[in-house]
């Protein structure tokens, strides 16, 4: 009775693969698992940092003599054309809010042996422009940071800080262009302050860290506030 009961579990299981047809998010190969998001060859493809294992990693060396962090990593490498750039096109533009949970859980699993016991008490998501964020229907970044929070129970606080004004692509501009761009553009919410804590400030990827200077910069005004900065991927370009 048992493998008839299985072999029918197994027939139901591959008709609804045919009609609904669950593929890797990188290469778009069948997937056996429905739960899985990607197959075990982009995993291990996946460009790693390890720079939770690291202090002085080059993620903490963007900041230096710029605002105070108690540590910052970025969990992978962003290059063009990489299997990242595509999981990350389609978490921002195609509505795949999977991905982001995905590898926020993954990132809430190296948190601790990044921080230690020094764990932070709150994370804030880097927030979205609220009409870019109403045009994309949500903040990747804060779905990253739900992701972390579900895995390390750090509560995710997405009101402390605003981004008031609307800021076009950072993409095309240099160092000194990117902060322009940035400066003065986001503002505390008073009513969610959260002194005396540590934050850690979450991001999908950092290139010249002038956006989280900038939001980091308006969170460290805090009274006691401590500041650590995570994202999902680092870019050199």
């Amino acid at each position: 009775m048992m493998k008839v009961s299985g072999w029918l579990r197994n027939a139901a299981e591959g008709i609804r693969h045919i009609f609904f047809p669950h593929i890797c998010a990188g290469c778009g190969s069948d997937l056996l698992r429905e739960k899985e998001l990607l197959c075990i060859r982009c995993l291990r493809n996946l460009p790693f940092t390890n720079f939770h294992r690291y202090r002085n990693n080059p993620v903490e060396k963007i900041f230096w003599g710029r605002i105070p962090l108690v540590a910052a990593f970025s969990f992978m490498y962003f290059t063009k054309n990489s299997i990242l750039q595509q999981l990350m096109h389609q978490l921002k533009y195609s509505g795949r809010k999977e991905i982001g949970d995905f590898f926020g859980r993954k990132m809430g699993e190296v948190i601790p042996e990044f921080l230690g016991e020094d764990l932070p008490d709150a994370i804030i998501p880097l927030p979205l422009h609220p009409a870019k964020e109403r045009k994309r229907g949500y903040n990747q970044a804060g779905i990253i940071a739900k992701g972390i929070s579900s895995i390390t129970n750090i509560p995710v606080k997405e009101n402390v800080v605003r981004r008031d004004v609307y800021t076009f692509s950072q993409t095309q501009k240099s160092r000194i262009e990117r902060w322009d761009n940035m400066e003065g553009k986001f503002v505390l919410n008073e009513d969610d302050v959260p002194y005396g804590k540590h934050v850690l400030l979450v991001d999908d990827v950092i290139t010249t860290g002038a956006t989280l200077e900038s939001c980091g910069a308006e969170l460290l005004k805090v009274e006691g506030l401590r500041l650590s900065i995570s994202t999902l991927a680092y870019s050199t370009r």
